[in-house]
């Protein structure tokens, strides 16, 4: 999946508690979860195979990526649908919207893996 070149300062993982209103909400919202400093997210988001995309969005899991100088982008991600929603100021027009991803694959599962592991806490 295809995501802006500028690396991330920090990412917020998040526990989506709207899902329904992923869809088009200017901010993901949800409960922070964890604080990762690490280049990994992203690294697993870029190998993520495109895949095929069914109907519901209804996303449980997000991340907010921010720069030195503020927000880069979100990505809301549906397991269900296999969908990735992609929005914000460092993301050109023609590549915001919901991607399809292959849910199944080994980043994908890294991925999920990570978010429900960091839903302990701070």
């Amino acid at each position: 999946m295809w995501l802006p070149a500028d690396p991330p300062a920090l990412i917020e993982a998040v526990r989506i508690t709207d899902p329904l209103g992923q869809y088009r909400a200017d901010d993901l919202t949800g409960d922070l979860v964890a604080l990762w400093e690490d280049d990994s997210a992203p690294t697993l988001i870029r190998a993520l195979p495109p895949g095929d995309l069914h109907r519901c969005f209804v996303p449980g899991w997000g991340i907010r990526a921010h720069g030195t100088d503020g927000p880069l982008y979100q990505v809301a991600f549906c397991y269900d649908c296999h969908g990735a929603r992609l929005w914000g100021p460092a993301v050109p027009a023609d590549r915001a919207g919901i991607h399809g991803f292959d849910a199944g694959s080994a980043p994908a599962r890294e991925l999920l893996g990570r978010f429900r592991s960091s839903a302990g806490g701070l």
